[in-house]
């Protein structure tokens, strides 16, 4: 039985730790395809990687209902990591979630069962961050739309296999739609809902 005082620790300074995070994010996001770093931070709890605890610490909080995979889910480390240092409430139903926690891709459920957003609140989705082996090495994937200059080639390890693939049901949702963190280590790439993503050569 894991003691609060055993659990990794959160930030060193959490203020200049959280603005790099949240300046590496948001870089992320207005540049899809492109591998930002996070400074990582001391430790992480269990299968949660440096970068999604560092993510974790800069945009959870007791508003943000927060869905966690199986593997999270299960490691009593991580909710009470995930409790004490944000607060945010873990659900059951990821149709509410804000945000979603994928340690395991080829577990990721439909895209359709999170929170989708409304034609008011397109902004009310859930984002969802998966935990890749890799951003470096794996399949290629070329990515065009806003902040991209002509076309981005994303190299990764991809799980789910077909997640590109069920990412277009963003096409037809705009300006609702699922927004995507892929994290390796401290590592981020961002697939926001305005991006289309292909296998290169498909």
């Amino acid at each position: 039985m894991t003691t609060i005082s055993e659990l990794p620790p959160g930030f060193a300074d959490k203020v200049l730790s959280a603005q790099s995070t949240f300046r590496s994010v948001m870089d992320a996001m207005a540049r899809p395809g492109s591998v930002r770093r996070i400074v990582p931070m001391a430790g992480a709890p269990g299968p949660m990687m440096r970068g999604t605890a560092a993510i974790a610490l800069t945009l959870f909080d007791h508003d943000t209902p927060l869905w966690l995979d199986a593997r999270m889910a299960e490691s009593p480390d991580v909710v009470k990591w995930l409790k004490f240092h944000t607060g945010a409430p873990v659900v059951q139903d990821c149709s509410i979630a804000s945000f979603a926690l994928v340690s395991n891709g080829a577990a990721l459920p439909p895209l359709d069962r999170f929170a989708l957003g409304t034609r008011e609140y397109p902004d009310r989705s859930t984002t969802v961050i998966i935990q890749l082996e890799s951003l470096v090495s794996g399949r290629s994937f070329e990515l065009r739309g806003p902040g991209i200059d002509g076309v981005a080639t994303l190299q990764a390890s991809i799980e789910p296999f077909d997640l590109l693939e069920r990412l277009r049901l963003n096409e037809v949702l705009f300006p609702r739609g699922i927004d995507v963190v892929l994290v390796a280590d401290d590592a981020v790439v961002a697939i926001p809902r305005t991006t289309r993503a292909v296998s290169k050569g498909s």
